[in-house]
């Protein structure tokens, strides 16, 4: 039944039903309906990616690269791979100088300097080419020179103009290169997601180094391409770096110098690559952060880096007095957090959009993101840090593929 209520003045009326309790099993019924809804609509956001890690893991990995990977080169210009083949940009000015849609969707792209061959990776869901292939690509003749195949997935591919490092899942192969190519030494590695892997790029350095992460976990082991030929090889020299996994590696152009990073992402160690002693230690904040890239200036004064924070630091490494300080250091506290390096300068672009960033002079560092923009600001060694040029340089981007 129901009951007629009237409301104030009028002849409106108003029907009300029956309060209904629910007691006894009809209440834990009702309770676990409702939970029992709610928890499938959150199964598919929630409980899934948890009980399916690598699926998701796999996807994600898949979305970072597919869409959008770009190599910073010794010369300058960089590389871009797009869903519509990969592109080169010159970066002052910012012009494109050639793209390649005819090679099909490429995941990696490495140029020599700036000569005629790329090596390239593609993606192996959408291409004729596994992505356990590097190929190397001529502009001249417009078809690929050479094809080198592993056991694993290619994750990085390093050229210089007498070498070429491929690192796979768990293995760093170094090859003699352009000709004739052969295999000179392979090292085992840990599982290298990310395929961190560097390579001193001039053969005028002062050291020739290969370097890549060691199976301790967050050292690194230091290979010297002179004392390694194919009849003989020398044994890694390993510097113990963080406690965590690594994230980021560099080297400096002479190969005297590497810097590290972990998943922690709060500190950048660099190390002495003849002492094998850190010189500094700075810190790009105090909450953990994802690090996307490492980079020394041309002779190795400065060092830039670039993690999902949004946030461009740039670090003084021969006058480190350029470098903030904590606060507390003039309280007399001695510890690792206060006695850090924070960058003396730094600036923004969109947060957890994926970043690479580079000294393109003495005192200006570009960044290049994933959403299709170019950054380049000038800095001083007093903190000021202001933008020069803002630029656009993927005109077909699509907004939503970031």
């Amino acid at each position: 039944m129901e009951k007629n209520m009237y409301t104030g003045k009028g002849n409106h009326r108003i029907n009300v039903p029956n309060t209904i309790h629910l007691t006894g099993w009809k209440f834990y019924s009702v309770i676990a309906g409702l939970v029992g809804s709610i928890g499938l609509m959150l199964w598919p956001i929630v409980m899934d990616p948890v009980l399916h890690v690598n699926k998701y893991k796999k996807k994600h990995e898949e979305i970072q690269t597919e869409i959008f990977q770009a190599g910073l080169l010794p010369g300058p210009c960089f590389t871009c791979c797009t869903k519509n083949g990969p592109r080169v940009y010159n970066i002052d000015p910012l012009v494109e100088k050639c793209r390649f849609p005819d090679v099909g969707i490429i995941t990696q792209c490495e140029m020599l300097y700036r000569t005629n061959l790329l090596a390239m990776v593609a993606a192996d869901s959408s291409s004729q080419y596994p992505d356990n292939t590097v190929l190397v690509y001529d502009d001249l003749s417009k078809q690929f020179v050479l094809q080198l195949t592993f056991h694993e997935p290619v994750k990085a591919v390093r050229l210089r103009r007498d070498k070429i490092v491929v690192a796979t899942l768990r293995q760093v192969c170094v090859f003699s290169f352009p000709a004739p190519t052969q295999h000179i030494f392979t090292f085992e590695t840990p599982y290298n997601t990310y395929g961190l892997c560097e390579v001193s790029p001039l053969l005028t350095a002062e050291r020739n180094l290969v370097v890549f992460p060691s199976f301790k976990t967050g050292s690194v082991q230091l290979v010297d391409l002179c004392s390694t030929d194919v009849s003989s090889s020398s044994a890694p020299v390993t510097i113990n770096a963080h406690r965590s996994d690594l994230i980021c590696l560099a080297i400096n152009q002479k190969g005297t110098m590497i810097a590290t990073a972990s998943s922690m992402g709060t500190l950048i160690r660099v190390f002495d690559t003849i002492k094998r002693q850190r010189v500094h230690e700075l810190r790009r904040g105090s909450d953990n952060a994802f690090l996307y890239c490492i980079n020394f200036s041309q002779n190795s004064e400065f060092l830039c880096c670039a993690s999902d924070k949004g946030t461009v630091h740039i670090f003084a490494l021969k006058d480190p007095r350029y470098n903030k300080r904590s606060s507390l250091s003039k309280l007399g506290i001695n510890c690792n957090y206060v006695e850090s390096q924070w960058s003396f300068a730094n600036f923004t672009v969109l947060p957890e959009c994926a970043c690479i960033c580079a000294f393109s002079s003495q005192n200006s560092v570009i960044a290049i993101c994933v959403d299709g923009t170019f950054h380049k600001y000038v800095f001083n060694t007093d903190g000021s840090c202001n933008r020069n040029t803002f630029d656009i340089f993927l005109d077909d981007f699509v907004d939503e593929d970031c």
